[in-house]
């Protein structure tokens, strides 16, 4: 069992940055593979980036190549997700998610979600 707890979200003006942060309880953090996710009003979760367990291979969606950064530390069971140059159609909330059994893509196949930070880019 791992719990999830995302932090980091808030209000930024278009082209701003933020931090997103998924602090995980349990000590075999390490051993999941773990994905960022985003759902806007009205619109379908959608897969944002994941990171292999080490850290070593990182996958991103196409909006997200180049203006987001995937990164871990396992000694702090922490992934982050570094988000630049912000755009009004990035608001959303931010899910973290853990252990995916299938296509990392997928969001029906991960086995732990967070409860979300909510981002909010201002034109």
């Amino acid at each position: 069992q791992v719990q999830l707890v995302e932090s980091g979200g808030g209000l930024v003006q278009a082209g701003g940055s933020l931090r997103l942060s998924c602090a995980a309880s349990g000590r075999t953090f390490s051993s999941y593979t773990t994905g960022w996710f985003r759902q806007a009003p009205g619109k379908e979760r959608e897969f944002v980036a994941v990171i292999s367990r080490s850290g070593g291979s990182t996958y991103y969606a196409d909006f997200a190549k180049g203006r987001f950064t995937i990164s871990r530390d396992n000694a702090k069971n922490t992934v982050y997700l570094q988000v630049n140059s912000l755009k009004p159609e990035d608001t959303a909330v931010y899910y973290c998610a853990a252990d995916p059994s299938g296509s990392y893509r997928d969001r029906a196949a991960y086995n732990y979600w967070g409860q979300g930070t909510q981002v909010t880019v201002s034109s």
